[in-house]
């Protein structure tokens, strides 16, 4: 457009700075749009919207476990997973496995849960407490196909493991009791290593070298009385038998525990005949002074722990008289113990097969 000035003289406008300001403007929007695309989207503000099952598989990376979390809408983007990582050493605990996670949450928030054990689906292989480990490995051979003796070579030769200096190159009684994922394709080390680390975990947790200190045992003496505990009794009274075995070791005076016999024979009868009693293995407490040489079988956490902290009493007799209840009397006199061993007799007369 043209106009006049105060003479009258036509005066030409110069569109061009308007139109330079125009094409500016276009292309600050153009690249804030690019950059913002660049940019990861924002994070889940949580919370969760609903759950999701997620599999991690065994050798997956990061930028794959945070791709199978935003494929299932957990998170938001990879890169912020990626980016928290960096600067988050926990990121290096990640393991296969299923969890089932929240939706739509915050990448810190994801991160916490595949962390915390209780969002693990556990579709695996259950360890009972007080299993011998020889009835482990046929379990895991039932459930791997893998034959028993390949499980049994390691358990032979134990110093691959990575067991504490006190096991005495012994896996018994480091197979801790769990439900374990077992992925196809394991072997044989890998499944136990994995039973072991679990049991180091475990024992950290209840303090059981520096609980062994205090009663005056070694790590091995304390594990192997919790195993004894784990086979004899129920476990409202863990720490009461316990108390009986530190009783009876102080006086001193023979354990007689029939569980450690029948782990001597290879056996798990509950009752054993006069004659078993008399074989003579390391592990017969009847024949023997002080404990075995070690655990008889794998305790879960509530036997440690009543070991670590036995009961106050001066009891050195005990006897379950019902099995169906597990009722279990203690005393310190032996006369009173045969009575309570015929309340034990006559329930088996009148429970046949069940003793």
């Amino acid at each position: 457009m043209n106009q006049q000035d105060d003479s009258g003289v036509v005066v030409k406008r110069n569109k061009a700075p308007l139109a330079v300001a125009v094409i500016c403007v276009f292309l600050l929007l153009a690249g804030f749009v690019i950059f913002r695309k660049m940019l990861p989207p924002a994070d889940f503000a949580g919370p969760a919207t609903g759950t999701v099952k997620v599999k991690i598989q065994k050798g997956d990376s990061l930028a794959s476990i945070a791709n199978t979390l935003k494929s299932n809408g957990v998170i938001s983007s990879v890169d912020r997973l990626v980016s928290l990582c960096k600067s988050e050493p926990n990121c290096k605990k990640l393991q296969p496995g299923t969890y089932k996670l929240g939706t739509r949450i915050p990448v810190k928030l994801a991160l916490s849960e595949l962390l915390d054990p209780t969002y693990r689906i556990y579709d695996g292989l259950l360890i009972r407490e007080g299993l011998r480990a020889q009835e482990i490995v046929t379990l895991l051979a039932a459930k791997t196909g893998i034959p028993v003796g390949q499980f049994q070579k390691i358990m032979d030769q134990p110093k691959q493991l990575n067991l504490p200096s006190w096991a005495n190159d012994n896996i018994e009684g480091f197979l801790f009791p769990a439900t374990y994922d077992v992925p196809a394709g394991s072997s044989p080390i890998q499944i136990l290593q994995q039973m072991v680390d679990a049991a180091a975990r475990a024992y950290r947790s209840a303090k059981l070298v520096s609980n062994a200190k205090k009663l005056d045992l070694t790590p091995r003496q304390l594990l192997t009385i919790a195993s004894i505990t784990q086979a004899e009794a129920h476990p409202r009274d863990f720490s009461k038998v316990s108390r009986v075995i530190l009783n009876r070791l102080a006086k001193p005076m023979r354990l007689q525990m029939d569980s450690t016999v029948a782990y001597g024979l290879g056996r798990k009868q509950i009752i054993l005949s006069t004659a078993d009693l008399a074989i003579n293995t390391p592990y017969n407490s009847y024949l023997h002074d002080g404990l075995p040489p070690g655990p008889i079988n794998n305790p879960g956490i509530a036997a440690i722990e009543g070991a670590s902290k036995p009961a106050t009493g001066n009891w050195l007799y005990f006897i379950t008289v019902d099995l169906d209840t597990q009722e279990t009397k203690f005393t310190d006199s032996y006369p009173q113990f045969l009575q309570f061993k015929d309340e034990f007799l006559s329930f088996c007369s009148s429970h046949v097969g069940s003793c």
